[in-house]
């Protein structure tokens, strides 16, 4: 992998948007995908229908780098679907950027997904020992052979049989000559809305790529429910046994865009409630709330009003700076850092100061942070995290170090505070982060994944637990 191992946050998930009916499929799809661009930053792609022949274009970098001008007479067509990527599946190349297209005896398919499949290397390995050729190293393209090879007849039969093979967090958008389709796994892990424009239909990630096309947001697409788009309007299906909702605690923590609505909240709303929350339950003697930015600014917003301490912008970032994981060495990546956060020393020099953020993985960065504002004078510094400790990675679509890599997993509070040379540390709670959602936790009933806090996996990890095996026999050997 060559993503920034010294950045504290989990790398994004991946964005996905689809629009049908609407002469302009491909400009909407560009601009749903720009909103939605905090989700993935390595890559895009758009696949459009215009009735008789599909068009792609996939390009490495930014949306807005590679989707203007002509677009419309690139990509025609009222029916498209959009893909933003940073690889969870797949190391960085042209080959491995989504949608991925394959004509079928049937018609053309293309999809897309954000998410994990996670026992996708089993079932690609079984797929070429029957024959199957692939093109990539994506998971997304298993989806593309099982439909593929599915003996059912119509389109969307083949589509729900082949999601009947696959495990893990995924929300999918698929696109043939007649129909846009999307579905979720069956607890909701990964997030996808229906929105209406005109007489056209929109599939997204999140609320905020249907605002920023004037999109009305319809309702969430349910957790194991297919759905398929044509001009004959909407139909649902729902091809698992129904289980309860389980969606990752990660989309209120740092993934989702804060102007966006998740399960009916704001998740600017909620993460104004997680900063209440700390300072409820890690109150801090200091001078100045400062929040490390841009994700720790609305926690620490909700810090500042609950405990009446000063919120200031003791931190600027710069926006016009790459992001730090694409640098191609380690030199450029620490320059990068170190350019992307300045220090406000007239709101810093001589206070005792509390830093906010969103969450710790690693805390490399966050030391680097520390540093930097004692440079800038500050007489004292305090941190707090508005997420729990993180002490188990993720498996279903984020990013996110090994867990002999996580601070919070390898060290005590204490440990975690000298590491980052700081007065005080202190870390929202579990049960104080679903307070600020506005519910309790059901220990019983999962009402949303929070396995990176408690380890408590909603799935089987079917290439993972054989990945362990392999390492143990592999051991085992050597003894």
């Amino acid at each position: 992998m060559f993503w920034d191992h010294d950045d504290d946050k989990p790398r994004e998930e991946c964005g996905i948007v689809g629009v049908f009916g609407h002469p302009e499929a491909a400009l909407l799809t560009a601009l749903g995908l720009h909103a939605l661009q905090h989700r993935g930053q390595e890559a895009c792609g758009i696949t459009t229908f215009d009735g008789e022949k599909f068009h792609n274009e996939r390009h490495m970098g930014l949306v807005g780098e590679n989707f203007g001008g002509n677009l419309t007479e690139r990509l025609p067509g009222t029916s498209a679907i959009g893909h933003n990527r940073y690889s969870t599946q797949g190391k960085p190349a042209l080959r491995n950027i989504q949608p991925i297209f394959a004509d079928l005896a049937s018609s053309g398919f293309a999809v897309a997904h954000n998410g994990n499949i996670t026992n996708a290397r089993a079932l690609r390995r079984d797929l070429i020992e029957k024959g199957a050729i692939f093109q990539s190293t994506m998971d997304t393209e298993v989806v593309l052979q099982l439909v593929a090879r599915s003996p059912k007849p119509l389109m969307r039969d083949r589509f729900q049989d082949a999601l009947t093979y696959i495990e893990g967090g995924y929300a999918l958008v698929g696109l043939t000559n007649k129909k846009l389709i999307g579905a979720r796994d069956p607890i909701g892990l990964r997030p996808l809305v229906l929105g209406k424009i005109g007489d056209g239909w929109v599939l997204a990630s999140e609320t905020c790529a249907l605002d920023i096309i004037g999109a009305e947001f319809i309702r969430e697409i349910e957790n194991g429910e297919v759905i398929i788009i044509s001009e004959q309007g909407v139909e649902s299906f729902y091809p698992f046994p129904k289980r309860p909702e389980s969606p990752c605690l990660f989309e209120y923590v740092y993934f989702a865009r804060p102007d966006s609505i998740v399960q009916g909240r704001s998740v600017y709303e909620v993460r104004r409630r997680m900063g209440h929350q700390l300072a409820l339950e890690n109150p801090a003697d200091v001078d100045v709330i400062v929040p490390v930015p841009d994700s720790g600014v609305p926690a620490a917003i909700g810090f500042s009003e609950q405990s009446g301490i000063p919120f200031q912008l003791g931190i600027i970032r710069s926006h016009y700076v790459g992001r730090t994981f694409i640098e191609p060495t380690q030199t450029g990546r620490q320059k990068s850092i170190s350019k992307k956060h300045s220090p406000n020393r007239a709101v810093l020099e001589g206070k005792r100061v509390l830093l906010v953020d969103d969450s710790i993985v690693r805390g490399n960065t966050s030391k680097k942070i520390v540093q930097m504002v004692r440079d800038a004078g500050a007489r004292e510094v305090h941190m707090r995290s508005a997420s729990p400790p993180i002490t188990h990675p993720d498996f279903y679509g984020i990013d996110m170090a090994a867990q002999s890599e996580l601070l919070a997993a390898t060290n005590t509070l204490e440990q975690m505070r000298e590491f980052l040379k700081v007065e005080t540390l202190g870390f929202l709670s579990v049960p104080g982060l679903y307070s600020a959602i506005g519910i309790e936790r059901d220990v019983n009933l999962p009402q949303f994944s929070d396995h990176c806090f408690t380890g408590c996996y909603p799935t089987r990890l079917v290439d993972h637990q054989r990945e362990e095996s392999a390492k143990d026999r592999q051991l085992s050997l050597l003894d």
